[in-house]
């Protein structure tokens, strides 16, 4: 299969338009449906539909999307590993891990001249990059045990409960019987163990005004004093130290503790952070 068809494709699908890919490629507009049009012959399948304005996957194509964009990593870095010179270090985390312990060492590692490719996303998404060898090392919060792979804990963090600091009325401190009456913002950080631990202090079917799977989102609620939110004290510490956020007490529950892992072959395991 082409990579210069699956790389056309994956263009597509970014800005859905045959014209708009057509000028970014620097080619005829007929080019880019000739190699749309040979993909779909290599599949058997219809990966898009022709809109009026612009394009959208298919069910099929939304596998294929899947796949072909590993395809284009793989060769990236595949060439990247045998040009030689400075090798990038290729590293997948999920954001919180990132901004809570990771990110101060990568930009160590730059000061010492290290050169990395950070990938961000869940958890899932990571490991399987992992996986199909496009990274050399995951940072998660999922500890897992595969042949090949060491899994070894990375860093310790706590889940906090914070708010805006001129807007906290809670100085001395809060209830568990309280937190349902607030506008508290939910992350979802893909980890069963933190879901558990928050549907133990919110009722079923609790409506929270704001629900996100990114972190710093989180904190954009509270710098504008929008409500609460539980988060991992490392992401926050910048905020906390320069007063823009507090930490409120918990009276009558415990913080949860989160451990976070680092993922990697076994035979590579000294040459990651």
């Amino acid at each position: 299969m082409n990579t210069e068809n699956l790389r056309t494709f994956l263009l597509l699908v970014k800005l859905k338009n045959f014209t708009r890919v057509a000028e970014h490629l620097f080619v005829a507009q007929s080019t880019v449906t000739n190699r749309i049009a040979e993909l779909e012959r290599e599949t058997g399948v219809r990966l898009l539909r022709r809109e009026t304005r612009n394009v959208a996957l298919t069910e099929e194509g939304k596998t294929f999307y899947e796949y072909a964009r590993r395809i284009a990593e793989m060769e990236d870095a595949c060439l990247s590993a045998v040009k030689g010179g400075v090798r990038q270090i290729r590293l997948g985390a999920t954001n919180a891990v990132y901004e809570g312990a990771l990110k101060d060492l990568i930009l160590k590692g730059i000061e010492k001249g290290n050169a990395y490719r950070v990938t961000l996303g869940h958890t899932a998404e990571i490991l399987e990059m992992l996986w199909d060898g496009l990274l050399d090392a995951a940072y998660v919060y999922q500890s897992v045990k595969r042949v090949g792979y060491k899994c070894t804990p990375f860093s310790e963090d706590e889940l906090v409960f914070l708010v805006r600091a001129d807007k906290n009325t809670f100085p001395n401190g809060i209830s568990r019987g309280q937190l349902p009456e607030l506008p508290c913002a939910m992350c979802n950080f893909s980890l069963a163990e933190i879901g558990s631990y928050l549907r133990e202090l919110f009722p079923a079917g609790h409506v929270f005004p704001f629900e996100v799977d990114n972190s710093n989102k989180v904190k954009d609620y509270l710098a504008a004093g929008l409500g609460y939110a539980f988060l991992p004290r490392g992401i926050v510490k910048q905020e906390l130290a320069s007063g823009l956020l507090t930490e409120i007490k918990p009276l009558d529950f415990d913080r949860m503790k989160i451990l976070s892992y680092r993922v990697c072959r076994a035979e590579g395991e000294e040459r990651y952070l």
